[in-house]
């Protein structure tokens, strides 16, 4: 039987995510590295949002409710770890690698432990898609899509930061994880 609530939820979440990068913030002017990863962000994250819903109701409905309460608590976590980061940020953040005059290295909020929390946020919300829809065919879409978009994003903007803050920032990238936050025992 073809349930709405994933078809809805699914929606829901992602109405939210376009609203919230939506809205108006006071920001400083900065410099621009580039903006094909935002593109390509938003394509992605509409394909997967898509395709969860069209893979679920292809089958005819059927979901697991298990899968769909991990997928909510995937979508609550990946909302407060880019809202945190966002507001930690605050006049500094943007959806284009961009450094703002007057940038200055933040390291409060989800920056004590990662720094990169709202690309983990992004991974978090593409998998919640995908749990709350059982859309397991399109699981693929985070290693073969996503994860090669967000990894050439940070070779542009790691660089950018350390041209920015210099030795400040190669010590916060020895000292604080990327993406997981956990120091790998064998990672120096």
């Amino acid at each position: 039987m073809l349930y709405p609530l994933p078809i809805i939820t699914a929606s829901l979440v992602y109405l939210i995510r376009i609203a919230e990068v939506g809205r108006k913030r006071e920001t400083i002017p900065g410099r621009i590295f580039e903006t094909l990863t935002l593109r390509l962000f938003v394509l992605i994250g509409t394909l997967t949002v898509a395709g969860s819903i069209i893979e679920y109701v292809a089958r005819g409905g059927g979901f697991s409710w298990n899968a769909f309460a991990i997928g909510l608590l995937c979508a609550a976590v990946s909302f407060k770890l880019r809202w945190a980061a966002i507001d930690a940020l605050g006049k500094f953040w943007s959806l284009h690698v961009e450094i703002r005059d007057n940038h200055q290295l933040v390291k409060t909020g989800p920056f004590r432990f990662l720094r990169h929390p709202v690309y983990l946020s992004m991974v978090l919300e593409l998998i919640a898609f995908i749990l709350i829809c059982s859309a397991w065919g399109m699981l693929l879409i985070v290693p073969i899509l996503f994860i090669p978009v967000m990894m050439m994003r940070l070779r542009l903007e790691e660089p950018a930061m350390v041209e920015k803050f210099g030795d400040a920032y190669r010590d916060y990238q020895r000292r604080v994880p990327m993406l997981i936050p956990y120091k790998w025992p064998l990672a120096k």
